[in-house]
C-alpha cells in the first residue's frame, strides 16, 4: 500500500510538470549584431532542433521547466555551447564569431601571392615558398617580390632593399614585435630565422602607420602560421643539404592546438656553413653557424585570449679574409687584383674578422572582443641584441672584440579596434618604448656608436571606409616623439674644426685633453599619415592609389658615428646637425586579377627632404695605415620607379612567371645620382606542374641584372709610397651586368593520411657563371659565389 501511495504522488508530481514552454531566441554575428540565418540549433537530451530565419530568430516549443544545453552550428562559424534555463524571459541572445572560419585558417599558396591593405598593393609569400628558402635568409626570400633587392656584405649578410631604400628606412616586423637590432649597419643583417616565419608580407609604402610612421622604405611583416581552434597535434621537419658551403640546416617544429582555444608551438633550426665558393676559387672564412629557437602558447576564445612567445637567435658569422685592409693601399691593389689576396683551403672553422651577433625576443599579448563594437590589444615585448665584431688584431687582442655593443628595448602598446559597421573599420593605438645602448669601453678601440637612452611615444588613428562595391577609401596619421640622450667622447680636434664647440656647447660636459666628453640631447617630434583608395574599374581590374608621408630621425650611428669601423674597413663620420626625413610618396598599382593572363604595374615617387646618406671622402692616415673616410651627409632627393609583376596560364601544366624593377634615384639640386641604387632587374620563370605525377613541379628561372649606369663618382686619390705617385682608387664603378640560370624540381607523397614526404632539388647558378653584384660590399675583393645544388627534405607529420 506505501508503494502504491509514492508511485501515485511521484505520478502526480510528474503530471503536474510544465512541458509547454517556448524558447524564443536569436543568433547574431558578435561583431556587428547582424543577423545569422541558417543557423541550428541543437536541445540536447531531447529530440528537438529549430533553424533561424532571414532575421536571425528561432523558436523552440514543448519544452519543460528545466535546464537545457544547446548547440549552435552555423555553416561560416565553430559550433558553440550555451546553457539555458527554461522558462527565459524575453528573447535568448547568442553571439557567434561570423569571421572566425576566415580567421582560423592557414591558406597555402604558390611562391608568391598579391594580396592588398586598402589603398596599398601587398606582396605576400607563403610556407610552400618559404620551406624551399630553409637554408637562406629573411633578405634572399625577399627578393623573390619585385621591387626587392639585398645589400650583402658577401652571402651571409644580407639586408632587404626595396626600391632602392634600407636599413633604418625598412621596418622589420617578427609576430608582431618591430626588430631593435641595430639596423644602421650595412653589414648587419636582420636577426630573423627565416624558418619561424608561416608567412612574410611587404608593404612597400608607409600606409600601415600602426607599425611606425618612419618607414621611408617599406614594411616586411614576418607573422606566424595562424592558430587553428581544434583539437590537432601536428609538426614538421626540413633537411636541406647544399653543395656550395658543404653544409645545411636542419629545422623542425611542432604544435599542439584544442578545440576550446589553448595552442602551443616550439621551433628550432641549425644551420651550419663553411667556406662558401666563388666559380674559380674558395673565399676563405666566409663560413656561418647559425642556431635559432622560438615557443609560443596562449588561449584563443571567443571573446578573449593570450599569447606568450620567446625566440632566440645566435649566429657567428665569418666575414671574407681577403677583405680585411691593413690601409687603403690594400683597397687599391684588391681592386687591381682579378682574384682574392687570400685563398686558402675550405674549412668549416670561422677565424677573424667575424662577427658574433645574440638577439633575444619575448612577447605578451591579450585581447578582449567587445560585443558590437570591436577588439581591444595590450601587448609588452623586450629585446636584448648583443653584437661582437672581430678584427684581425695584434699584440694578442684576436679574442678582445673590437666592436662590443648592447641594445635593450623595452615596448608597451595598445590597439583599439573597430569593426562592428560593415563598411567602416578603424584603429586607434599607442606605443612607448625605452631603449638603452651600451657601448662597452674595454675594447681597446674608440666607441663608433656612444652610450645612450632613448625614449619614443606613439599615437596613430586609422580608418577604412567601404563606399560601394568599386570604391574604397583609407586614411591614417601618426605622431611620434623621439627624446634621445647620449653620452659621447669626440676627439677635441673634430669637435672644434667642426664648429661644434660654439653651436652645442651646451652638450659640453668635461675636457680630457685630447679628447672631451659630451652629453647630446635630442628631441625629434614626427608626424606620418596616409591617404588613398582601391578602386574596381572590372571583373578583372582594380587600381590602387596611395600617398603616404614618412617622417624618420636621424638614428645614432648617423648622429654620432665618428672613428673607424672594423668590419667595413672604413672611417666613419656623422654630424650632429642632421634633421629629420620627411619623405612624400605617391604609389600607383594597377591589377589584373582574373585570366589566364595576370599582372601588376606599380609606378611610384618618392620625394625625400633631407636625405641621408654615407660616401667616400676621402683617406685619412692612422697609426694602421691610410683609410677611407666614409662621411654621412643630408641633401634632398628624389626616387622614382616601377615594378612589374605579370604571369600567363600557357596550359593546364604550363605556367609563366615574370617580374621586372626599375628604380632611379637623383639628388635635387644638381640631380647627381644617389650612391647604391639597384640595377634595373628581370626575372622569367617556366614552370610545369602535374598534380596527378606526386605533385610534381618542375621550374626554369632566368635572371638578368643589367649594369647600373647612373652612380656618383666618389673615388678618392691615395699616395702610393711602393710608386712614389698618386693613384685613383676606383671604388665608385659597377660592374657588368650579369645573367644567372636556376634550375628547381619538387615532388610530394603522401605517407599516410596525415603525413606527407616532400622532396626537392634546386640549382643555383646553374652553369657557374663568374659575376660580381653592385650591392654586394665585397664586389672589390672576390666574385658572387658559383654554382650551388640544394637538396630538401621536408616531414609533415
Amino acid at each position: 500500500m506505501r508503494f502504491i501511495i509514492i508511485f501515485l504522488l511521484i505520478g502526480g508530481l510528474v503530471h503536474s510538470q510544465n512541458c509547454e514552454q517556448e524558447l524564443h531566441g536569436r543568433v547574431v554575428d558578435f561583431h556587428d549584431g547582424s543577423p545569422l540565418s541558417g543557423a541550428v540549433i541543437i536541445v540536447g537530451g531531447v529530440e528537438k532542433y529549430a533553424q533561424t530565419d532571414v532575421d536571425g530568430y528561432f523558436t523552440i516549443d514543448n519544452l519543460c521547466d528545466e535546464t537545457y544545453n544547446l548547440q549552435i552550428s552555423h555553416p561560416e562559424c565553430s559550433t558553440v555551447s550555451k546553457t539555458v534555463t527554461v522558462p527565459y524571459v524575453g528573447t535568448y541572445i547568442i553571439q557567434m564569431e561570423h569571421h572566425l572560419e576566415t580567421l582560423d585558417q592557414v591558406t597555402v599558396k604558390g611562391s608568391a601571392a598579391i594580396d592588398y591593405v586598402s589603398s596599398q598593393l601587398e606582396s605576400r609569400l607563403e610556407k610552400d615558398a618559404l620551406d624551399d628558402l630553409s637554408h637562406t635568409s629573411l633578405g634572399d626570400a625577399l627578393k623573390l617580390l619585385s621591387g626587392v633587392s639585398t645589400l650583402n656584405s658577401g652571402n651571409t649578410v644580407v639586408k632587404p632593399v626595396i626600391q632602392g631604400l634600407h636599413s633604418s628606412r625598412v621596418l622589420i616586423m617578427n609576430n608582431g614585435v618591430r626588430m631593435q637590432d641595430q639596423d644602421w649597419g650595412v653589414e648587419h643583417a636582420p636577426n630573423v630565422d627565416l624558418n619561424s616565419a608561416g608567412s612574410i608580407a611587404l608593404i612597400k609604402g608607409a600606409s600601415a602607420l600602426q607599425y611606425g610612421g618612419d618607414a621611408v622604405g617599406g614594411i616586411v611583416l614576418v607573422e606566424p602560421d595562424r592558430v587553428i581552434r581544434k583539437d590537432s597535434l601536428f609538426g614538421s621537419t626540413i633537411l636541406t643539404g647544399a653543395s656550395n658551403g658543404r653544409g645545411g640546416t636542419l629545422s623542425s617544429s611542432l604544435s599542439k592546438t584544442t578545440a576550446v582555444g589553448w595552442y602551443g608551438h616550439v621551433q628550432g633550426t641549425l644551420k651550419r656553413f663553411g667556406d662558401f665558393e666563388a666559380p674559380n676559387y674558395v673565399l676563405s672564412n666566409t663560413g656561418q653557424f647559425e642556431k635559432a629557437f622560438s615557443v609560443r602558447f596562449g588561449l584563443n576564445k571567443f571573446t578573449y585570449g593570450f599569447e606568450g612567445y620567446y625566440s632566440f637567435f645566435d649566429s657567428e658569422t665569418g666575414i671574407l679574409k681577403a677583405s680585411h685592409l691593413g690601409n687603403a693601399e690594400d683597397l687599391f691593389f684588391a681592386i687591381q687584383n682579378e682574384e682574392p689576396s687570400v685563398i686558402e683551403d675550405f674549412t668549416y672553422s670561422i677565424e677573424n674578422p667575424k662577427q658574433e651577433v645574440t638577439h633575444h625576443l619575448a612577447k605578451a599579448k591579450g585581447f578582449m572582443r567587445i560585443s558590437n563594437f570591436g577588439k581591444l590589444e595590450a601587448q609588452y615585448d623586450f629585446q636584448f641584441n648583443n653584437r661582437f665584431e672581430y678584427d684581425v688584431r695584434r699584440g694578442g687582442r684576436g679574442d678582445q672584440a673590437a666592436v662590443d655593443l648592447e641594445l635593450t628595448t623595452h615596448t608597451f602598446s595598445t590597439d583599439l579596434s573597430y569593426d562592428a559597421h560593415t563598411d567602416i573599420k578603424g584603429n586607434v593605438g599607442v606605443m612607448m618604448r625605452y631603449q638603452n645602448n651600451f657601448a662597452n669601453p674595454d675594447t681597446g678601440v674608440r666607441r663608433l656608436i656612444p652610450d645612450y637612452d632613448k625614449y619614443d611615444l606613439g599615437v596613430y588613428a586609422l580608418g577604412n571606409y567601404t563606399l560601394n562595391d568599386n570604391w574604397k577609401l583609407e586614411a591614417g596619421v601618426r605622431y611620434d616623439y623621439n627624446h634621445l640622450d647620449a653620452k659621447k667622447f669626440y676627439r677635441t680636434s673634430l669637435w672644434e674644426n667642426r664648429g661644434y664647440d660654439v653651436e652645442f656647447a651646451n652638450f659640453f660636459v668635461e675636457d680630457f685633453g685630447t679628447q672631451v666628453l659630451t652629453n647630446p640631447v635630442f628631441d625629434f617630434h614626427n608626424f606620418s599619415g596616409t591617404l588613398g583608395f582601391t578602386h574596381t574599374l572590372s571583373e578583372q581590374f582594380e587600381i590602387f592609389t596611395n600617398y603616404s608621408l614618412a617622417t624618420r630621425g636621424p638614428n645614432p650611428s648617423e648622429l654620432f658615428s665618428e672613428g673607424l669601423h672594423h668590419s667595413a674597413a672604413r672611417i666613419e663620420i656623422g654630424d650632429l646637425r642632421f634633421q629629420q626625413e620627411v619623405a612624400h610618396k605617391v604609389a600607383v598599382s594597377l591589377h589584373k586579377k582574373a585570366g589566364r593572363f595576370q599582372f601588376n604595374f606599380s609606378p611610384f615617387l618618392n620625394k625625400v627632404n633631407d636625405f641621408l646618406l654615407i660616401e667616400p671622402t676621402g683617406v685619412e692616415q692612422t697609426i694602421r695605415g691610410g683609410y677611407q673616410v666614409w662621411e654621412f651627409r643630408q641633401k634632398d632627393a628624389y626616387l622614382f620607379g616601377f615594378d612589374i609583376d605579370a604571369n600567363y596560364q600557357i596550359s593546364r601544366h604550363f605556367d609563366m612567371f615574370s617580374k621586372f624593377a626599375l628604380v632611379k634615384g637623383y639628388e635635387n639640386k644638381d640631380e647627381n645620382p644617389l650612391i647604391l641604387m639597384t640595377p634595373a632587374n628581370l626575372s622569367t620563370t617556366l614552370e610545369y606542374k602535374n598534380e596527378e605525377l606526386n605533385h610534381l613541379k618542375l621550374a626554369l628561372e632566368s635572371n638578368l641584372v643589367f649594369r647600373q649606369n647612373e652612380y656618383p663618382d666618389t673615388n678618392p686619390e691615395i699616395y702610393l709610397p711602393i710608386s712614389q705617385t698618386n693613384e685613383i682608387i676606383d671604388v665608385s664603378t659597377p660592374p657588368e651586368a650579369y645573367h644567372l640560370m636556376h634550375f628547381r624540381v619538387d615532388t610530394r607523397f603522401d605517407l599516410s593520411r596525415k603525413s606527407t614526404l616532400a622532396m626537392g632539388l634546386s640549382i643555383y647558378n646553374l652553369f657557374n657563371t663568374e659575376y660580381r653584384d653592385y650591392l654586394n660590399r665585397l664586389r672589390y675583393f672576390a666574385d658572387n659565389l658559383g654554382r650551388n645544388i640544394v637538396l630538401r627534405v621536408k616531414i609533415n607529420y
